[in-house]
């Protein structure tokens, strides 16, 4: 009632000059938020990772004290977003910095196709809904076969379909339908699990116009591939970034904004709303009715399919750590606002665990780890680092929170996979740093890749030791900065800011590639696998597609094996999302998978804090696991 009474103000945010109007004592975040404009804040708003910085050109507002501001910031009106109010109208620059880029998230659109062994073939083509073409004898003095019946016993004639089912709905329009039809129709089956369901009967043979999408749901991105079931072909991939990420860079922030704001129905409105989009612009774009796209495949994190489907998500982030669902019946896709054929259905992949989703059975599907008698490893590492080891006899699964340092969470220059950021990264042995940004413009931060060739580069140029620690070697570019020590990577001009990689980054690196490796490290201890034993490592993710493999051995995030054994898989989670929509038999594998991999929390096993304090060094504290680094090569400076 008192915030009804409040004055609201008229916010202006430039260059996109999209405004809106909020209630005084807003926060400038949250006006952001609402306008549907993105603002990195990678702490959800709390005020303390400093990356959603704006400039106020005009108007009254009230900030909290930070930290996280230089003097010169202050000075020029530069404000955190998450800890300033509105207390005037005003107009606000959203620095470039903050743009999301669509064209750098990895669509994949031959998902599958870096597989050593590929999926195609494997399966049988069996679509999980297909459409057939029925031309049935009309009804006789001599044979009074009901329309339901005539229509299921000729649809059992071309499929293998013991069991059927017809809705209501169908079932009433049926017989003057085929009376005007001559009963030559097009009846669209689908399955679901043993049960083959009439979701539609037409006039005439349209079985050609039969489609669907595989989704892709990530925490950051969202990406669909559309698909003709008629041949199995990929017509079409979209991508957009996750509207989501508004209200926090990372699920568990997700979680926790939607619990204090009563915003569940929030983020599974956006989350469908981001579906709806990529649909809508691949059918347009390949000139296809929404009609004639008869199911979705989705597959994501279990957060993200909570809140999909709109689940509770809030034990996920609490002990005992639980799901409300693991596996999930397919559902009308409309049910959830899902905009194709009214009675399409949606088959979300089953998952294992809180932290092991149904993207990670997706790539343990697609990289068919599973049928093989030697030891892979799948490493996929976005938001969270979730890893697989196993073979056709067993596998086991983890999660470790690595991801964010390298997404650029905790880091002072990190940022997103966009244009400026610096992807590679090498120190020559004159000292001088060599770069390529992507889109070789100027510089304006480290992505994932770059952080980790920078990380690297520095050790083995000896600038800092196996602990991460700068050492004193004279050269002018470590200095003392605001957050200690800094060694600068990119110097200033006239109109760019310097770029620098501090101590405290440099900790969160290490302590994430940590993390992996000691997820990596209890899996293979606890099922007694050697490096040696492990025949392949599939990487998997945008991140893994664009890492320097060398590099991440240098560093001990990856266990030390023939280079050639290392493999980037892309996505994974499309690739596996696509097989099912393609084949009963990969969907019904796939929950097999789900249910056959023992998941480790790594929270509460014994060994896996020993095993993360033993990988905070460069490359490891036992150097006999690295041998490749054992004498890390000293560049002079």
């Amino acid at each position: 009632m008192e915030q009804a009474k409040k004055k609201k103000y008229l916010v202006n945010f430039e260059p996109s000059g999209l405004k809106i109007e909020v209630p005084k004592e807003t926060t400038l975040l949250e006006a952001a938020r609402k306008a549907g404009i993105y603002l990195t804040s990678i702490c959800g708003g709390d005020g303390y990772c400093g990356k959603c910085k704006v400039t106020i050109d005009r108007g009254q507002f009230q900030s909290r004290p930070t930290t996280l501001l230089t003097t010169d910031e202050i000075s020029k009106n530069v404000v955190l977003a998450c800890q300033t109010k509105i207390l005037s109208d005003m107009t606000v620059t959203v620095p470039a910095s903050h743009t999301l880029q669509a064209s750098q998230i990895l669509t994949d659109t031959d998902a599958g196709s870096k597989l050593a062994d590929k999926t195609e073939g494997v399966f049988k083509f069996d679509p999980l809904v297909r459409k057939i073409c029925l031309q049935m004898s009309p009804p006789t003095v001599s044979d009074h076969t009901a329309d339901h019946e005539r229509l299921c016993t000729a649809i059992r004639e071309q499929i293998d379909a013991p069991i059927m089912q017809t809705g209501l709905r169908v079932l009433k329009a049926l017989s003057a339908l085929l009376v005007e039809a001559d009963y030559k129709v097009a009846a669209t089956i689908a399955r679901r699990g043993g049960t083959a369901e009439v979701l539609e009967v037409e006039q005439g043979c349209r079985c050609k116009t039969n489609f669907a999408v595989a989704v892709d749901l990530g925490t950051t991105t969202v990406v669909a591939h559309l698909l003709d079931l008629t041949t199995g072909s990929t017509i079409d991939t979209e991508a957009v970034y996750n509207s989501q990420i508004n209200f926090g860079e990372d699920y568990i922030r997700r979680i926790m904004y939607a619990e204090e704001n009563d915003a569940f129905d929030e983020m599974q409105n956006r989350a469908v709303s981001d579906i709806n989009n990529l649909i809508a612009t691949l059918a347009s774009r390949q000139k296809i009715d929404l009609h004639d796209i008869t199911a979705i495949v989705c597959s994501g994190n279990t957060a993200m399919i909570h809140f999909l489907l709109n689940l509770d998500p809030t034990r996920i982030r609490r002990e005992p750590y639980v799901a409300s669902a693991g596996s999930v019946p397919p559902i009308r896709a409309a049910e959830i606002g899902l905009r194709i054929n009214k009675r399409g259905l949606l088959y979300c992949l089953p998952g294992v665990a809180a932290y092991v989703g149904s993207d990670i059975v997706a790539g343990v599907l697609a990289t068919r780890m599973y049928t093989k008698k030697t030891v892979s490893l799948l490493v996929d590492i976005g938001t969270n680092g979730e890893i697989v080891l196993g073979n056709s006899d067993w596998l086991v699964c983890a999660s470790s929170s690595a991801g964010p340092a390298f997404e650029g969470s905790g880091v002072k220059h990190g940022t997103r996979a966009g244009a400026g950021a610096i992807e590679k990264l090498s120190i020559l042995p004159d000292g001088s740093v060599e770069f390529k940004t992507i889109g070789n413009t100027h510089p304006v931060g480290l992505c994932g890749s770059g952080l980790l060739d920078t990380l690297a580069e520095l050790f083995a140029a000896g600038i800092i030791d196996r602990t991460g620690r700068f050492q004193p070697k004279g050269d002018k570019r470590l200095t003392e900065g605001d957050e200690g020590q800094q060694f600068q990577l990119v110097p200033s001009d006239s109109e760019h800011q310097e770029i620098v990689i501090t101590q405290p980054d440099i900790n969160n690196l290490v302590r994430s590639k940590a993390g992996v490796f000691a997820a990596i490290r209890v899996l293979m201890e606890s099922t007694q696998t050697r490096p040696e034993d492990l025949d392949a490592i599939y990487l998997a993710g945008g991140f893994g597609n664009f890492l320097n493999v060398k590099q991440a051995v240098t560093i001990g995030m990856l266990p030390d094996v023939p280079i050639e054994k290392i493999q980037f898989v892309g996505n994974t989670s499309i690739a596996g999302a696509k097989t099912v929509l393609l084949s009963r038999k990969a969907l019904d594998t796939a929950e097999k998978i789900a249910e056959s991999m023992t998941y480790f929390d790594l929270m509460s096993h014994p060994g896996y804090m020993d095993e993360f304090i033993k990988a905070g060094f460069l490359p490891h504290t036992d150097l006999s696991l690295f041998p490749s680094v054992k004498n890390p090569p000293t560049k002079t400076l």
